[in-house]
């Protein structure tokens, strides 16, 4: 999200997902839409099947290869040299859009200086792949009338993530690809609400509708709003006089959480509807980190492993249990309605934190439940400002809607971008913080699988599921498999430096040489016990697409 935010002004879906069907060619690159996204890569499908051109960049051979005009089979974590030689190519070829430039785009000439290194022979050696396959990439997604760039988790979870986004931008920029009905940059959100609690505020740096913890405006509208005093950052509840200030510092980001916790600097933490026992890497510090916490809540509709660890668990409400909304990656606000009774003393999220805050001293009410706080975030939500229940009745809403005769936005940047002008920014290819050597000599990079979810929470308690896939397969390319003496179904164990697993193997081409591939959704098989903890230095995602391990049968 920081990619798209500091390049566009907005880090969310530029375009509606119905719109792929509007667009001439689809770049689609670290996402494995079939399988992670099924609704998105069935769009996908259907604009390929009615005349759309696809090129596929990814190092495994996913299913949308097999509709795809050109696939770009890439080292893992070469993505940003990729991109920069796609735009030297739109460069030195005169491809690019000189008026969209000119009028809609600030630090362009510094990015532009950046390229020359970047020539299809050069980008190729990093990438390996054919010069060629770059030259005719470039010219595809150049000359189309509308282009749409398709990513996900591929891109963002590397040390790079953010560079890699910022060249994604950079190369719609330069062509004019975004703005339009049909043209336009689609990041795809790893859970079905991610986009809606990012608009609501939770993320470390941003109070709700993207506005800095740092805006002095828009904390004083906030603290107004929620009657909080302005003495901010002051701790406590000053003289009796209600709580203190909204904070005025960035907190800390998941991974930045953990660290901190083992270093016994935050005592307590309250986690609710995340899983960070399998879904964070380097499980093992996890693990620590949470046992070396005074206090420990945990959310949950589940008791999952993080639960486990729980001084306390709350018992939570599922979807089909509570009313609401839920924001997708196309920044649609849906309604949830209610279909069942919560269990036993399970709750909805909202009404726990409410009962919470009740506790804490603080007169929290909404009798009216759901409907209430979607006014409450309409007046402080500027994005939601024209949102109700009964206008998304019928339908949902896709931000910005200010006011209520807002029809919503379809598509961002039409006229100009979030931020005023894009902003290029220069990029140089860096390697993964972690590569193959002699004693870790294969490159694990993870995903997701069909018929599973995240960390299997939830997917592995329906029977049905469980009956497809029960297990973990690591993927294994032949020639590796032959070099090691394994077999398709064999138990291997696999091991990196943060620790080891055993899984079965499945030996086939959808890996390149070199690369083995494993899911995160089996906890018998916890693969991020594998993976490296290494982060973005400027969003702080995890590297969770790259880490050295070692393969021996069992």
């Amino acid at each position: 999200m920081a990619g798209l935010a500091t390049a566009f002004g907005s880090g969310a879906m530029t375009n509606s997902i119905n719109q792929l069907l509007q667009t001439n060619v689809i770049l689609l690159v670290g996402a494995n839409t079939t399988e992670a996204h099924p609704v998105t890569g069935y769009r996908i499908k259907q604009a390929v099947k009615d005349g759309s051109r696809l090129i596929v960049v990814d190092p495994r051979k996913i299913e949308l290869v097999r509709y795809a005009d050109l696939w770009l089979r890439i080292r893992p974590g070469t993505n940003v040299a990729l991109l920069n030689g796609l735009a030297h190519v739109i460069m030195r070829d005169d491809l690019w859009d000189k008026q969209f430039v000119a009028e809609r785009s600030e630090g362009f000439e510094e990015w532009r200086q950046g390229l020359e290194q970047y020539t299809p022979e050069y980008v190729a050696n990093i990438c390996g792949i054919k010069p060629e396959l770059i030259e005719e990439a470039a010219h595809l997604y150049a000359q189309a009338e509308k282009a749409t760039t398709v990513y996900a988790m591929g891109i963002t979870q590397h040390t790079s993530g953010t560079n890699n986004v910022f060249a994604i931008a950079n190369l719609a920029m330069v062509t004019g690809q975004v703005g339009r009905e049909g043209a336009g940059v689609a990041p795809l959100r790893g859970q079905n609400n991610v986009q809606g609690s990012c608009d609501m505020g939770a993320l470390p740096n941003y109070y709700p509708s993207y506005r800095f913890v740092d805006d002095s405006a828009a904390r004083q509208d906030l603290e107004k709003a929620w009657g909080v005093s302005p003495e901010a950052g002051a701790p406590g509840q000053p003289n009796g006089q209600g709580p203190a200030g909204l904070p005025v510092e960035p907190g800390l980001t998941v991974t930045e959480m953990m660290k901190a916790a083992d270093r016994g600097e935050i005592k307590a933490m309250y986690i609710m509807g995340e899983n960070p026992v399998l879904s964070d890497p380097d499980a093992n510090h996890v693990i620590e980190a949470l046992k070396k916490l005074d206090f420990l809540v945990v959310q949950d509709i589940f008791l999952t492993e993080t639960a486990e660890l729980a001084d306390v668990v709350l018992p939570a409400a599922s979807f089909a249990e509570k009313e609401g909304t839920f924001t997708n990656t196309e920044r649609r606000i849906q309604r949830v309605r209610k279909a069942l009774e919560p269990p036993g003393e399970a709750k909805p999220d909202w009404l726990i934190l409410v009962e919470l805050a009740n506790h804490l001293g603080r007169p929290w009410h909404y009798p009216r439940g759901p409907e209430e706080i979607m006014e409450e975030i309409a007046r402080v939500t500027p994005l939601y400002g024209g949102i109700s229940y009964a206008r998304l009745e019928e339908t949902g809403i896709q931000w910005p809607c200010p006011t209520p005769d807002h029809p919503g936005t379809p598509w961002l940047h039409a006229e100009k971008f979030t931020r005023g002008k894009g902003r290029f920014h220069r990029v140089e290819h860096l390697p993964p913080a972690e590569e193959p050597d002699r004693e870790y000599p294969l490159l694990l990079t993870t995903g997701r699988m069909l018929y599973h979810f995240h960390t299997g929470t939830m997917s592995r308690r329906s029977k049905r599921l469980e009956a497809i896939h029960d297990h973990e397969l690591a993927m294994l390319n032949p020639d590796d498999a032959s070099h090691y003496g394994i077999c398709d179904g064999d138990t291997v164990q696999v091991e990196s430096r943060r620790g080891k697993v055993k899984t079965k193997v499945q030996v086939t081409d959808h890996v390149p040489p070199g690369v083995l591939f494993m899911t995160f959704h089996f906890k018998e098989t916890a693969t991020n016990l594998l993976t490296n903890a290494a982060v973005d230095p400027i969003c702080k995602i995890p590297e969770l697409k790259a880490c050295a391990v070692r393969v021996s049968k069992v």
